[in-house]
């Protein structure tokens, strides 16, 4: 006789302690695996999300040293594009304590834009995209999972959330990461490289560039392990968007079928870099002894003291959510919903990165 099994207890109330010295603000969400909490923390006087597994997962000990080893990851990382970890712990269960991002989710700013990115925002996009991933396989990790919903867009920068699936180079079974962002070796299963993190690259540009992914499924699709990228190679960027020579070609090759005909992370980033007029490191600023030894007086700003460089994105004054590190496993779009003009051409766009602006 089969039993029945007991339901799933709910997500902490707000005013509950969610860890210790965290009390819950509110439940954000629950994915597969993990309740996700918008959380204040007694020690440290302010607002931030606690990652949790959730009540019927507590059991698995795999998941639960997953989420311990990408809360000691990015504890130890620095990088001004990828989210901190405050702390970590495992009683009463384990737990991350991440800080909170005021922006949104590229995957949400896409959705609610109506024109597409200007040339300028898509290369400061990859830029900041290569930078990271650049750190990150420097530290021997591969991240498995760019996608938009993984970057939040807000506070001058681009960022970079969750390591929860993030390794080093190697053998990995088929079908790690989302489904409609996986490189064709991560589909069949392999030896996955740092290549296997530039085709997530290319793909998240594609997507930022057209609106469409490089590959879908219908949603009525009953062949879930079909992976359109085994049999076909994407279609060139060029065929959705008219971009410069050197966009295209950057997006495009990213997306080989062959990780050995894609480019490196340090190629990638000089052909972005020579889009730009004074390249990732900005124009020279002027030297102020009072910024440069941060004395006091560093804190009275000039008109050249608060000029942002043009590799910065500047702080909108558009009040952008708060990111609540949602990560759906895919992101379906509707083809031909995005204007059919190029931004770059017209000073009638603003641009989404550096204006920060929902349309």
């Amino acid at each position: 006789m089969s039993r029945t099994p007991s339901p799933e207890p709910p997500p902490l109330a707000a005013g509950a302690n969610v860890a210790p010295g965290y009390e819950v603000l509110a439940h954000l969400c629950r994915t597969g695996w993990l309740d996700l909490y918008d959380a204040w923390s007694q020690e440290r006087e302010c607002r931030c999300v606690v990652k949790v597994l959730r009540p019927a997962r507590r059991g698995e000990r795999r998941l639960r040293e997953r989420l311990l080893q990408e809360g000691h990851w990015l504890q130890t990382f620095t990088h001004p594009h990828l989210v901190r970890a405050y702390e970590s712990g495992e009683t009463p269960e384990p737990y991350v304590v991440l800080e909170t991002l005021t922006g949104a989710t590229l995957a949400h700013l896409l959705d609610r834009r109506r024109r597409r990115l200007a040339t300028d925002d898509l290369t400061l996009l990859g830029l900041h995209l290569c930078s990271v991933l650049h750190y990150l396989h420097g530290q021997g990790l591969l991240h498995l999972d760019i996608k938009p919903s993984n970057i939040v867009v807000g506070c001058r920068r681009a960022m970079v959330l969750d390591l929860s699936i993030a390794r080093p180079p190697g053998s990995a079974s088929p079908g790690i990461g989302s489904f409609c962002y996986l490189a064709p070796e991560q589909a069949r299963g392999g030896t996955l490289t740092p290549a296997t993190d530039v085709w997530g690259l290319g793909s998240t540009l594609y997507e930022a560039a057209t609106g469409d992914v490089p590959f879908d499924v219908p949603l009525d699709d009953t062949e879930t392990d079909r992976y359109p990228q085994l049999d076909e190679r994407a279609p060139s960027v060029s065929t959705r968007r008219r971009l410069p020579h050197t966009l295209t070609a950057a997006i495009d090759s990213c997306l080989a079928p062959e990780p050995g005909d894609r480019p490196s992370m340090a190629q990638v980033t000089a052909a972005l870099e020579g889009l730009l007029p004074y390249g990732r490191r900005g124009p020279p600023v002027d030297a102020s002894p009072t910024i440069m030894n941060h004395s006091p007086g560093s804190l009275r700003t000039t008109r050249h003291q608060t000029r942002v460089t043009e590799h910065e994105l500047p702080v909108t004054s558009h009040q952008l959510p708060v990111t609540n590190y949602q990560s759906p496993d895919t992101v379906r779009r509707v083809p031909g919903a995005s204007d059919a003009s190029d931004p770059a051409s017209s000073g009638r766009h603003r641009c989404l990165l550096t204006q920060l602006r929902l349309r």
